[in-house]
């Protein structure tokens, strides 16, 4: 007897080489960072991190740009990627975000204290943290896990598999924890909110792996797209609908969204502030790509089953971002607070469902973290003064803010700047983003949820004016100082001033190329 059994040659796959090609340039340079860090010596390797970091994210725009018209006008996908309007867009946006921070990430001040540890292995006020800071130790892996985490962040939104989009979640999120614990000063609460952040993380991923086996057992598919077409006419439509909330829960932790708002406040404080800046801006928009994709195309036709949980956390959101913002003491705590209730503006856009909310919610996630990383680069800069006149740490008080303006007019300035963005106020590109995903709200019949947003918003004014005023009509205090520095901050602060100006006086151009932004589901 024969018991060969011929098989069928096996085939090889297609894949989009040309689609992969932004996220490859950023992982390649990630790689190249790692053996960078093997072999460059100490004192050249920031210098060739940073033109290494730099150059990467430029080549990846540049391919991004090449591709727009060919995502927007021949959108495609594979069974673990898509590239469409959607995917290409946030990759931009991503990007953006990306090359203003690497300046705030890369500067040092006159003291050529960096904000990062000069050893993070060392235990906080240890002999040997003490003779790392006397050596001048500045550690350069902050470039490499930014890499990491940044090809993570663009995979996130593109992903056409559970799998796929779980992966890219960890690849985004393990160097953020790393990040997270690597302040050069007050080290003990950094090492904290890191731990924080991932605890809370690690039960965000579950929530979303425990979501995904959920819509596996409903529909037996892995892909988005299948799951999108099998699970409104499945048997087991309520077993899916269960894990498509679990889902929900599992990106609304990385958003911030209340009541899963918890890790929010710790960790940006605790996190060094160029940190804080990447993260606030760029996680953001990689959750909230992913949650358009996912909601769009597999949770919006299943709307009736989740409407009232997700009013209850639009305004828990809205009001727990606004009011607890308001007591704030700590001005990077008050930014956290307020990307809170920025995330509740932006979900009146995604559950609208209307066909101009992910272009609108794209808009303003722009424009919120150009000012996001503007702002906190303002915050490395705003030093404090001990008794003997010793430059220290960040001045994160709001009290030391007092007369800023009259210490650094173009910072204090600038800072203005970006407080009337996230207010909303005219020719900022704030207002036009609150304007479109409002709009988007009222298209989709949420008028009333959207009366509750603009009286929030009017209240979240209050704490960003109490900021200028202290800035610029109170005496300076004695007890805090602008700090000079190489000068990248100070770029990378101005770049996104002139970009928020630029963006609410012309956003014409962007508005029309976002206006074209759909969600494909193949």
């Amino acid at each position: 007897m024969n018991f060969l059994v011929p098989f069928a040659p096996l085939q090889t796959p297609e894949i989009p080489w040309l689609s992969l090609l932004p996220i490859l340039i950023v992982f390649a340079g990630a790689v190249v960072s790692v053996l960078v860090e093997a072999f460059v010596p100490a004192k050249g390797r920031r210098t060739v991190q940073l033109v290494l970091s730099l150059a990467t994210i430029i080549g990846a725009i540049l391919v991004v740009a090449s591709r727009l018209n060919e995502g927007f006008t021949n959108p495609t996908a594979t069974i673990e990627y898509i590239e469409d309007p959607l995917t290409l867009t946030v990759q931009a946006v991503l990007l953006l975000l990306a090359l203003i921070a690497i300046l705030v990430v890369t500067d040092r001040s006159e003291l050529k204290d960096g904000a990062f540890a000069a050893q993070p292995a060392d235990r906080p006020g240890s002999a040997d943290e003490d003779l790392s800071i006397e050596k001048g130790y500045q550690r350069t892996e902050i470039y490499t896990l930014m890499l990491f985490s940044l090809g993570g962040m663009m995979v996130f939104p593109a992903a056409n598999t559970l799998i796929a989009l779980f992966i890219a979640l960890e690849v985004m999120s393990l160097p953020l924890y790393v990040m997270v614990a690597t302040a050069r000063r007050r080290r003990q609460l950094s090492q904290e909110a890191a731990l924080k952040y991932f605890v809370l993380g690690a039960f965000a991923s579950t929530f979303l792996l425990l979501g995904g086996a959920f819509l596996y057992g409903a529909t037996s598919s892995l892909q988005l797209s299948a799951i999108a077409r099998i699970l409104p006419g499945s048997p087991m439509i309520y077993f899916g609908t269960v894990g498509g909330l679990l889902m929900l829960i599992g990106l609304l932790f990385k958003i911030g969204a209340a009541p899963f708002h918890a890790w929010t406040p710790d960790v940006y404080q605790g996190a060094p502030t160029p940190i804080t800046g990447f993260m606030a801006a760029a996680v953001k928009v990689a959750a909230f790509g992913a949650l358009i994709r996912i909601y769009l195309t597999i949770l919006g036709p299943l709307e009736w089953e989740f409407n009232y949980a997700l009013v209850g956390i639009v305004i828990l959101t809205l009001l727990v971002g606004t009011f607890v913002g308001l007591v704030q003491t700590d001005v990077k705590r008050l930014l956290a607070y307020s990307s809170i209730a920025h995330a509740g503006f932006v979900m009146i856009g995604l559950f609208a469902v209307t066909a101009h909310s992910a272009g609108a919610i794209i808009f303003y996630l722009l424009t919120y973290g150009i000012a996001t990383i503007g702002a906190f680069g303002v915050v490395t800069l705003v030093r404090s003064v001990d008794n003997g006149g010793n430059v220290t740490g960040e001045a994160t008080s709001l009290e030391r803010w007092a007369g800023l303006g009259r210490k650094s007019p173009a910072l204090a300035t600038a800072f203005l700047i970006f407080l009337l963005s996230f207010a909303g106020i005219p020719l900022t590109g704030g207002f036009i983003g609150k304007f479109v995903v409002f709009a988007a709200g009222i298209e989709g019949g949420m008028i009333w949820l959207v009366a509750l947003a603009l009286a929030c918003s009017a209240v979240t004014a209050f704490y960003y004016f109490r900021l200028v005023v202290l800035m610029f009509l109170t005496e300076p205090s004695e007890n805090t100082v602008v700090i000079r520095s190489e000068g990248y901050s100070f770029v990378a602060i101005m770049m996104a001033a002139v970009l928020t100006v630029l963006l609410g006086v012309f956003p014409g151009p962007v508005l029309e190329l976002l206006g074209n932004v759909v969600v494909l589901l193949p």
